[in-house]
This record gives structure tokens, sequence and C-alpha cells, in this order.
């Protein structure tokens, strides 16, 4: 048995966001004090994707870590990447508490943060402060009070803000906690957005001499003809990935269990089925022609494996390892190889 599965019924029996802020906090302690001895994986093949190279295959998924506050920490678990954020170009405290529930019977979580983050300076202060030389995405969004209209602004300032520091840039127009903000995936405003990011990495790529990849984050509640015209655009636009995909609103996996009626959107194991079509048809689709990075109810090995038969390049984490603990990375790195 190991620390975490005795520590796990403790930490259940407190508010989830307590829970959170607590893991973060110890995490940053312990890895300060030097407790964390980084963890050898079991040998798993590097990947290249997106011009880039993995030494695994299993991210951090956005989300845990909006503030790239415990980078360090969390690299120390084995993690081939890790993705910080969302974070937006002015702070923002989200929505009100309480705002993140556990659907423990399904291992499911709900949460409406609404990005909730200290701003992009001090992320940047606390990516400059960080030891950590691997692979690191920054997923950026826009404030819940700028306009849908004047959106492509946030993108354009949270890309060149953080360009020089990331290994990759994720767009993140899926999360269902700011109002309207999956209208961006709508054609015409997505077309829009894109052409308006492909112009400024082409600049800051010329700015700076290296090139840094940018990967669209979408949504689960997607029918098959928006996946069809997401993946279009994003060959059209040359856009360098897809991350597929962010949390659901549908509660069809967890009707009558406790929080299921909790506004917001849910993850883990509830959504992973959602998340592996979205991922067969963008495959179908996209032909190759830019890679997947799997995300949504990965709580094992198999669930990995599938991930990858249905199109996936990559995976990433966030739910699962809420539930399984730090774990399930070595159990998918393993099953992988």
């Amino acid at each position: 048995m190991n620390l975490y599965s005795i520590a796990k019924p403790l930490l259940f029996q407190l508010e989830a966001e307590r829970v959170h802020d607590l893991t973060l906090a110890s995490l940053k302690y312990a890895e300060k004090l030097g407790l964390l001895a980084r963890t050898k994986l079991p040998a798993c093949q590097p990947r290249k994707v997106m011009g880039l190279t993995f030494p695994n295959p299993v991210g951090l998924a956005a989300g845990l870590d909006k503030n790239g506050a415990v980078i360090d920490g969390m690299a120390a678990l084995g993690f081939g990447f890790i993705e910080i954020g969302t974070v937006t170009p002015r702070p923002q405290p989200g929505n009100p508490k309480p705002r993140l529930f556990r659907v423990a019977e399904v291992e499911g979580i709900i949460n409406r943060f609404g990005f909730n983050n200290l701003g992009v300076e001090q992320m940047l202060a606390n990516v400059k402060a960080a030891k950590y030389q691997g692979i690191l995405g920054i997923n950026i969004g826009k404030n819940f009070d700028t306009p849908n209209e004047e959106a492509v602004n946030d993108y354009l300032i949270g890309m060149r803000k953080v360009y020089a520091h990331a290994s990759y840039i994720t767009v993140n127009i899926s999360s269902p906690n700011t109002k309207h903000l999956r209208d961006l995936q709508e054609k015409e405003a997505l077309s829009h957005l894109l052409a308006a990011l492909k112009q400024s990495q082409t600049q800051l790529a010329q700015q700076y001499g290296h090139y840094v990849p940018i990967a669209l984050k979408i949504a689960p509640d997607l029918t098959n003809t928006q996946v069809v015209e997401i993946a279009d655009l994003l060959m059209q636009h040359q856009i360098d990935g897809v991350i597929a995909t962010n949390t659901t609103l549908a509660r069809d996996a967890v009707q009558g269990l406790a929080n299921a009626d909790e506004k917001g959107g849910l993850s883990g194991a509830p959504v992973k089925n959602q998340s592996t079509v979205v991922i067969q048809q963008l495959s179908k689709q996209l032909q190759g022609a830019l890679p997947i990075i799997g995300v949504g109810g990965i709580s094992s090995g198999a669930d990995a494996v599938e991930k990858m038969a249905a199109g996936a390049s990559l995976v990433q984490v966030y739910s699962g390892l809420i539930y399984k603990g730090p774990r399930l990375i070595q159990d998918i790195c393993r099953i992988l190889g």
C-alpha cells in the first residue's frame, strides 16, 4: 500500500478545494526541502510530437497548477511534460466558492472555477523561479469580462507574454465555466482567432529565433460536424496540435449521484468515452496532419492505451491523479512502453 492510498480517505473527508490548495502547498514545501526524489519511471520510449521530444508520453493536464506555482514538485512525480494554466492577461478570482465537487462513486470531479488565477505576470515569475528544464506547456485564456468580440486581443496578449517561456502554447476556448467562451469554437469565430494566432506566432518566431508550437484545446460536447469543421480549420491555419478534450456539461454518466447536479464541467472517468469519441473523429478527419493530445477520464494504463488507439500521440491526466495518486503516472508509462 502506497502513502497516497493511506492519505486519500483522510483527504476526501475535507472540502475539495481545500484539499486542492493543501496538496499544492504541501508539494511545493516538500520539493523545497528536498523531500521529493525524482521518480524513476519504467523504460518508456520518448515521443517526438509538434517538433518537441517528450521523454515520456504522460503529461499533467492544465487546471491543476494554474499559476505555475509547483512546477518543480510536479516534475518530481515523473511527468514527461507539464502544462500550467489556464492563465489570463489580468488576475481574476474566478467564480464564487464552493466551486469544486467530487462525484466519488464514479471517480468524477465537477468544477466551476472560472479561470481563477493570479494573472500572466505572476505566472511568469513562477516559471522563471522554477528549476524545471523539461517540456512546459502554458495554457492561455481570456478574462471573464472581455467580450468575445475582443477575445482575440486577450489571446494575443497571453501568447506574446508567454512565448519565450513555453515549450508549447495551448489556446483554451473550451472551458464551460467562462460565459460564452465555447462560442469561440464556432467556425467563423474560430477561423478569425486561429488566423490571428498564426500570424502572431510567425512574428514571434522571427523575433525570438525559435518556433513555439500552438495547440487548441476543445470540448467533448461537440457534434461530429463541429469536430470536422474544427479539424479542417486546424489544418487550414497550420495549427500544430489539438488537445481533446476539456470537461463536459453532460450528466448522463452521473445522474442521481451526489453532487451530480452541481453546475460546471465534469471530468474524470465519466467523460472518458466522450473524449475518446472526439479523438476518433479528429483522427479520422486529420489523417495525421497534426497530432492529438488525449485527455479525459484516464485512470489507468489501459485507459491511456485506449486514447492512443483512438489516435492520440500523447496523454494528459488530472482527475485520475486525484483518485489514483502519483502512481498512475508510472502505471501508464509502464504499459505504454
